[in-house]
């Protein structure tokens, strides 16, 4: 049924976007001005036009969660559109570090992500945003690092200490997963489309609704397989001087699935999450977010529980960039989520102006 919605709302976004009226008001001839002999004016004067820095809203991050971070999982987004006809282009680098240890289950390995993707505002209500993730086993040495951060602040390893570092294994013995030394296997390689329509833009609130399409496929390795998944969501900001709040609620559906094992998946998914944007300084901006995402195992393992992620960035704006610096820590439940991942990114906005 959901996979059906993705083409309603698709259509509906198409029939929006085909009944925008493109007419144009008549500019009122100029008023001629003669000046005196005396002093000579130029005949034109255009003012400046101020700057404004383009709206990136919450930062670009994606779930980090082992399981959510190689499936569809919303984003946070931006409840306001970007510039009518403008385009943007982004990237992001991930290094991330997973650690679970239960009766259940056991994963110690290291995932990258490379983010590349692209934004195009067709109408003032009408957004598409198509991005390309590729998830792949590399050695990111963060190991010495966390365990040198949980020695210093006196918290738990939960046996990380016990192991060798540097690892890349995973351990599912209930559903017949068992992948040890895949060092260099691509994790997931994916394609997702996305497509916004504007609901509502005043001054201080700003609504959207956005569908996804997502297709995986990696083609050989220990993570061979496929998925499609789709994706419906809502989109909240609220803007006061330097300070904006975002949020978002996401319901996602498996339609298709052929991965590693026997996992059990949660074919109907909700997500959540909330964020805060504060300018500090001209051009400097701090970011915090929260992350709610239900479970994606269909069974009584930690992987069936809920992931909490929260992430904490810093960005740093130019006249029509951005560069953005974050991490993305799990809480609440240890050992169903990534330890933890650090993320550089970049975007640029062509404009109009």
């Amino acid at each position: 049924m959901t996979f059906h919605i993705t083409y309603i709302l698709l259509a509906a976004l198409f029939f929006f976007y085909t009944k925008q009226s493109f007419a144009v008001d008549a500019q009122p001839p100029s008023e001629l001005h003669i000046a005196p002999k005396s002093h000579v004016e130029p005949k034109y004067h255009v003012e400046p036009k101020p700057h404004v820095t383009p709206n990136f809203g919450p930062l670009l991050s994606y779930a980090q969660a082992p399981i959510q971070t190689n499936s569809l999982t919303p984003q946070l987004r931006s409840g306001y559109s970007m510039e009518d006809g403008s385009t943007e282009a982004y990237a992001a680098l991930t290094a991330a570090s997973i650690w679970i240890k239960t009766r259940e289950y056991r994963a110690d390995y290291y995932q990258n992500q490379l983010f590349i993707g692209t934004k195009w505002q067709a109408t003032p209500q009408f957004q598409l945003d198509l991005h390309y993730r590729w998830n792949y086993a590399s050695n990111n040495y963060l190991d010495g690092p966390i365990e040198g951060f949980h020695d210093f602040f006196s918290i738990q390893h939960n046996g990380r200490d016990k192991v060798d570092d540097h690892q890349f294994n995973i351990a599912v013995p209930k559903y017949n997963i068992r992948v040890d030394d895949f060092e260099g296997d691509t994790i997931s390689s994916a394609f997702t489309l996305y497509a916004q329509y504007q609901l509502i833009a005043a001054e201080h609130h700003g609504l959207s609704i956005g569908s996804s399409i997502f297709y995986n496929r990696v083609a050989n390795g220990a993570f061979e397989g496929h998925q499609l998944e789709q994706s419906l969501q809502f989109n909240y900001e609220f803007r006061v001087t330097d300070h904006n709040f975002f949020t978002n609620v996401g319901v996602i559906y498996q339609y298709e699935a052929q991965t590693i094992g026997d996992l059990p998946h949660n074919t109907l998914r909700f997500s959540w999450a909330g964020g805060y944007q504060f300018e500090f300084i001209e051009n400097h901006e701090l970011h915090l977010e929260y992350r709610l995402y239900e479970g994606a195992e269909n069974g009584i393992s930690d992987l069936s529980f809920a992931v909490h992620e929260i992430l904490a960035g810093y960005r740093y704006t130019m006249k029509n960039s951005a560069i953005e610096l974050l991490f993305v820590e799990n809480v609440v439940n240890m050992d169903n989520s990534t330890d933890i991942a650090f993320q550089i990114g970049y975007r640029y906005q062509f404009r109009n102006d």
